[in-house]
């Protein structure tokens, strides 16, 4: 006699079957291999034009200046662009600070300011600060 009480010899099925959670899982880990590269890499925007406050400094920070003849200086003093990254580093106020801010003029090439936020970064620079010019148009009287 079965204990089933009219079970005909069938047991009761205890395993969860997993093929529909690892049906979820594979399409949730495709969303995310496709989602990932476009979180990583940058997309083009027009950024809105705005004024900012000036900020308050009780000190004077040290700024590494590029100008439109794509000169470089620390301070006031002019630097070879071969001797910026040793300059960086040697720079005794850069080492105890790790701060920086960098004054660069907007007609020159991105991948010219990168490339100088780079060497910053490889000379022990922690915080580099972007100074920019407040927008005049959007002034209110």
């Amino acid at each position: 006699m079965a204990f089933g009480g009219g079970d005909s010899g069938r047991r009761q099925m205890t395993d969860i079957n997993v093929t529909p959670l690892v049906d979820v899982m594979l399409v949730l880990l495709i969303i995310f291999m496709v989602a990932a590269p476009l979180i990583q890499s940058g997309v083009k925007v027009d950024l809105p034009r705005a004024s900012a406050q000036q900020m308050e400094h009780s000190e004077e920070k040290l700024v590494l200046t590029i100008s439109r003849d794509r000169r470089y200086y620390l301070g006031n003093v002019e630097i070879a662009p071969l001797d910026l990254e040793a300059k960086l580093t040697t720079n005794a106020r850069i080492q105890k600070d790790k701060e920086l801010y960098l004054h660069a003029d907007r007609s020159l090439p991105y991948g010219q300011v990168v490339e100088v936020m780079a060497i910053a970064r490889r000379a022990g620079v922690e915080s580099l600060g972007m100074i920019t010019e407040p927008d005049k148009e959007l002034r209110r009287p």
